[in-house]
């Protein structure tokens, strides 16, 4: 039997496709939000990424079929984005999260509260093994990956107005 006629292949490979579509939404999801922040006109804001106004139309719109993962993950890098990707057994899994500015020397926003919180959090980083920081950073992306699919789940019900399970 030939690999491409194998029902388990197929779904594999149907799933894998729909987990990158999944990565090239968020990823230029992300891009175009830095770029509309700016302020910039899309021509401007083009410019500053290496790239044609056209282009960058794309990304604005969500057509971002026929863009390669790799290129836009060049582009997030240009516009400042640090990004963690999830994938997962299930392509509703997969993500891109901002995981913050690729700024050097920015000031850290927030209340003395959270600066306090920042600074006992990067304590207590310190003092981890190289196994804790593994599985803290785990952790994490678990988290932020059941966040982002709770996002999703309530951007869905809020559009169809169904739950999860009908869909």
């Amino acid at each position: 039997m030939a690999i491409f006629s194998n029902p388990v292949y197929s779904r594999f490979t149907m799933s894998a496709e729909i987990m990158i579509q999944a990565l090239r939404r968020d990823i230029a999801l992300q891009v175009s939000r830095v770029a509309r922040r700016s302020g910039d006109t899309q021509l401007v804001a083009a410019r500053r990424l290496g790239i044609p106004q056209p282009t960058l139309s794309k990304i604005f719109n969500g057509r971002v079929s026929d863009l390669s993962v790799e290129f836009l993950l060049r582009l997030a890098l240009r516009a400042g984005l640090a990004m963690t990707l999830q994938t997962g057994r299930d392509a509703e899994e997969a993500g891109a999260f901002v995981s913050g500015l690729a700024r050097a020397n920015a000031p850290a926003p927030g209340s003395r509260l959270a600066q306090e919180a920042r600074r006992s959090l990067m304590e207590s980083g310190r003092r981890f093994t190289p196994a804790e920081s593994l599985e803290a950073f785990v952790e994490h992306n678990e988290l932020l990956g059941a966040l982002h699919q709770a996002g999703r789940d309530a951007e869905r019900q809020r559009v169809v107005g169904l739950p999860r399970s009908i869909l």
